[in-house]
């Protein structure tokens, strides 16, 4: 089978595609055949990072070919969508039955990991948010595979006025059309009025300005992998707070909770509420300019694989 792989760290011209024996699935595990892979930015991120190679995962979506030993939940055939923490981007992956979940017929694998992966993240964040009807809510990275789906389940769940916080004002309209109120560029010395809580995607330099942007009792939800540093001082003044969230605790800590929230993401998209945007789809083979486009942070929804 194919499977695109790096040696070294860099940019995307570090990706490469090699030709490898297909695995076989262990306990707990299903052998997929991979229809789709969603490219993230913490695995863009850790290629460009420091340190030893990784195997390149992520959100992937296809048929069940083999099972592993104990697995009776899925069967040949059945289609899943899931978080693999191997290798993920290849003609097929090992997927734990833990992080597993089934595609709803009529769904596609591009449907499914530009939903599912991603929005469990945004539900997950905003879950964190504790957020009360009518609060004001604030997304980085608003046109990001996430942060477009944070966006819509922010206005879903009840947010009285949303702004969306991108790099570039070109993508406002995009982000008015998923129903932010107002849209807000990182370069601008002030981000408009407070707001009840921001879901932080970004970090880094914009964590500083994300958490002066909280109104008074704010709550900043990060779940980025970039980091940042906060000053005591902005939290003690207007009493905010910094929240972390990781999903992966959610899936193997609070299953029901995951399950909950995967059935509901289907069900807000059987009707029509929450609408996941494919920014654009590439072969495996192109995997270095799906990630070119994460890095210019030129998308406008979910970038994917198609092996």
């Amino acid at each position: 089978m194919r499977r695109v792989r790096y040696e070294r760290s860099g940019g995307p011209e570090v990706l490469f595609l090699e030709e490898v024996p297909v695995p076989e699935p262990g306990p707990g595990e299903l052998l997929v055949r991979v229809e789709a892979v969603g490219v993230t930015l913490p695995v863009v991120r850790k290629v460009r990072g420091e340190g030893p190679p990784i195997p390149l995962g992520g959100e992937v979506a296809g048929a069940v070919v083999a099972l592993g030993e104990g697995v009776t939940a899925y069967a040949p055939g059945d289609r899943v969508t899931g978080l693999v923490f191997g290798h993920g981007y290849a003609d097929h992956a090992l997927l734990h039955t833990t992080m597993a979940s089934p595609v709803p017929k009529g769904a596609s694998a591009v449907d499914a990991v530009a939903l599912v992966r991603s929005g469990l993240v945004a539900r997950g964040a905003l879950e964190a948010a504790r957020p009360a009807p009518g609060e004001s809510a604030l997304v980085t990275a608003a046109a990001s595979g996430v942060g477009h789906l944070a966006v819509q389940l922010a206005r879903a769940k009840g947010a009285g006025r949303v702004v969306a916080a991108v790099s570039d004002a070109a993508k406002a309209d995009f982000v008015r059309g998923l129903g932010a109120d107002e849209v807000v560029t990182y370069d601008r010395a002030e981000w408009g009025e407070p707001v009840d809580y921001v879901l932080d995607a970004v970090g880094g330099e914009l964590l500083a300005p994300a958490v002066r942007s909280l109104a008074p009792h704010g709550r900043l939800v990060a779940y980025s992998s970039g980091g940042g540093t906060v000053a005591a001082y902005d939290l003690l003044v207007g009493a905010r707070s910094v929240i972390g969230f990781q999903m992966a605790l959610i899936a193997r800590g609070r299953p029901r909770v995951y399950e909950a929230w995967r059935r509901e993401l289907w069900e807000l998209y059987a009707a029509g509420t929450l609408r996941p945007v494919v920014h654009a789809e590439f072969a495996l083979e192109d995997a270095a300019e799906a990630h070119a486009v994460i890095e210019a942070r030129a998308n406008r929804g979910k970038v994917v694989l198609i092996p």
